[in-house]
């Protein structure tokens, strides 16, 4: 049996590497049009920045050595540019020497991956703007970056997604002046403002200049220098540009060949990975598949899935429908200078575009005991259905055990789990480990009492609602008097919560009571005291003044 792979690294490759393991007598050929068949794709901006200071170290396999290992025929500067499927060959270009010539296949595996969006602007075409999708990038990125460095250089990072942040954080590393534009609101649309504003705010502590609502426009040359024009026609001169402002599947090959495209605009697949053509499997960032959460078609570029997705198709070109591909949930996290920054699942502006019901719950708990020494909180956001429990997506930003938390809820998403499963997770635990209640289990504890009717939430932008329309509430601060006089909620009334049930005779019964303390915890216990003391119309604020801190509009 003859394989034909188009494309290397982690789609192609993996498959490649999983078929041998699975029939010793396939013949392999990969065609793959760059120069590097296995590399480190999500290591190139820590070689920018002198992280990684070995290029050697990017490198997985070099053409030879993967060949040698799994008895493939591997042809870098070979570019398909025709799949013909009804001789089932394809046309291949050798950019050795320009030569064309036809390859011919039993099974096809395409792993075409994505191309970085560039812009339809004026002047995008200037020296020194780069985008960073591979090696042959990231060399040019450095090598320029290397020429222009001198005190007072600058770069302009248009895009504030994960790869944009990682290329901010390296840049300015090496000594440059960065600023992030950023055409939405906040830098990671992944995530929720709340938690936004905690990665947006560190990037400005660290010296980085962060612009939002405010895109792209058009570029021009001033003297030896970029100026970056936005839409709001002001300028940055800058040494260099990085475009990050997304990718988009490279489906030129299938469309062409008559191929399935979808309606998120990837190549269809089936749950075996079969296209619309049963000798033809695809992978990797060019594919479209339905989302666990949601059952609705999309594409998604993520290294873990691809390498997940080579292997299950691997298996089904040999053996032919064994393996279910069970989707993706997006699960994805990034280092922005000393906190990580993750997401799983589905975001609260996802949610409300897809129309999909959902409570979200923000803890702000240790990452470990609080009585060890060293630990620094992480912030957890938990979005969940409110009927059923079942979780719909989380966010965690922090110093420490961000990843841990994001890969247990996104495990139990790929499962279906609920916040009853958090509540009943068990985790290993030492002091400097952890804490008896996990980050994790203490958010589903938050999202039972929801659910069970023992709290009623309130957001922080819909109290800012209230307080817009003067609205008459009872709004309680219950914690300690030191920590209300400095700083609370405007027209705050100061009740500690140990002190609370000396005051009940003060608070007015006939309205709503909304009662706030630092993170949630003691606005929870000062919420069951009321309510169980004849109070009907009680709210607790979710992440209390934590959170409020961060995206409140009417801070004292």
């Amino acid at each position: 049996m003859k394989y034909v792979i188009i494309g290397g690294v982690a789609g192609g490759a993996s498959a490649a590497a999983r078929l041998k393991r699975m029939n010793e007598d396939a013949e392999i050929v990969i065609l793959e049009k760059g120069e590097h068949i296995s590399y480190a794709n999500c290591g190139l901006p820590y070689f920018i920045g002198n992280t990684i200071n070995d290029r050697k170290k990017l490198f997985l396999q070099t053409p030879v050595s993967f060949g040698n290992r799994y008895d493939a025929d591997v042809r870098t500067l070979n570019e398909v540019t025709a799949i013909n499927r009804d001789r089932k060959t394809v046309s291949v270009k050798n950019l050795h020497n320009n030569k064309e010539y036809e390859e011919g296949y039993d099974i096809l595996l395409l792993s075409p991956g994505a191309s970085p969006i560039i812009p339809p602007v004026e002047g995008v075409d200037l020296p020194n703007i780069y985008t960073l999708r591979n090696v042959t990038d990231c060399d040019r990125i450095k090598m320029c970056a290397a020429d222009k460095l001198s005190v007072g250089a600058s770069a302009v990072i248009i895009g504030g997604g994960f790869i944009g942040l990682e290329m901010a954080e390296n840049l300015h590393k090496i000594g440059y002046q960065v600023t992030v534009v950023e055409k939405a609101d906040h830098v990671l649309t992944p995530l929720d403002w709340p938690l936004a504003a905690i990665v947006q705010q560190h990037l400005i502590e660290q010296g980085v200049r962060v612009i939002t609502s405010n895109g792209l426009q058009t570029f021009k040359q001033v003297d030896n220098r970029l100026a970056v024009v936005l839409e709001d026609n002001s300028e940055l001169v800058c040494d260099l540009v990085v475009l990050s402002i997304g990718v988009r599947p490279n489906t030129d090959l299938a469309k062409a060949a008559g191929l399935k495209i979808g309606e998120a605009g990837g190549i269809w697949v089936d749950e075996y990975l079969q296209t619309s053509d049963e000798c033809i499997f695809a992978v990797g960032d060019a594919i479209e598949f339905p989302h666990p959460v949601t059952g609705k078609p999309y594409c998604n570029f993520l290294a873990g899935p691809a390498n997940l997705q080579a292997r299950i198709a691997a298996m089904n070109m040999v053996y032919p429908q064994t393996v279910k591909y069970s989707g993706s949930v997006a699960t994805a996290i990034a280092k922005v200078f000393n906190i990580a920054a993750a997401s799983t699942g589905l975001s609260e502006a996802a949610l409300k575009r897809q129309g999909i019901a959902f409570q979200t719950v923000i803890t702000h708990p240790a990452p470990h005991a609080t009585y060890y020494p060293g630990g620094k909180p992480l912030h957890l956001k938990l979005n969940f259905d409110p009927e059923t429990g079942l979780i719909l997506g989380a966010q965690a930003v922090g110093p420490m055990n961000v990843d841990k938390q994001i890969d247990i809820i996104s495990l139990l998403i790929k499962h279906q789990g609920t916040i009853f499963d958090l509540v009943n997770s068990e985790h290993a635990y030492a002091p400097p480990f952890g804490s008896a209640k996990s980050p994790v289990m203490f958010a589903g504890m938050v999202a039972e009492n929801i659910i069970s009717h023992l709290m009623n939430p309130i957001q922080a932008a819909e109290l800012d609602e209230l307080l817009d329309q003067n609205a008459d509430i009872n709004l309680i601060d219950v914690r300690e008097i030191q920590e209300h006089k400095a700083d609370s909620i405007q027209g705050a009334v100061n009740y500690p919560v140990d002190e609370l049930r000396e005051f009940l005779d003060d608070i007015p019964n006939d309205k709503k009571t909304v009662v706030f303390c630092e993170v949630g915890l003691r606005g929870y216990i000062a919420s069951r005291i009321l309510m169980q003391s004849g109070f009907d119309n009680v709210y607790n604020l979710i992440g209390g003044m934590k959170t409020y801190r961060l995206i409140g509009k009417h801070l004292r």
